[in-house]
């Protein structure tokens, strides 16, 4: 899994009929003192993110794992939304 930020959304009223009733949101991934990386990915919201939230997504098959994603052709899921990051004894994340 890796850490990311949820970013924006992205809306598709056309699409494949297995992606029908899916949640796209664009995360951008999160280097360990969680700041922003190059990394962005369209994921598919398994647990109820929204915009702003740092979550846990996984990718490639590990991202099919999910009862929603299931046999659906996804790459990207999120998978949890973090409440806290502690790194070396240090909490460098906290939602609240």
């Amino acid at each position: 899994m890796q850490i990311g930020k949820v970013v924006g959304t992205v809306v598709s009223t056309r699409k494949e009929r297995e992606l029908e009733g899916l949640k796209f949101l664009l995360v951008r991934g999160l280097d360990m003192e969680n700041k922003p990386t190059s990394t962005l990915v369209v994921a598919v919201d398994a647990v109820g993110a929204g915009v702003g939230e740092v979550v846990l997504y996984a990718s490639g098959s590990s991202a099919r794992q999910t009862k929603v994603t299931k046999d659906r052709p996804v790459d990207a899921t999120i998978m949890a939304i973090v409440d806290q990051i502690e790194v070396g004894g240090t909490l460098t994340y906290s939602k609240e």
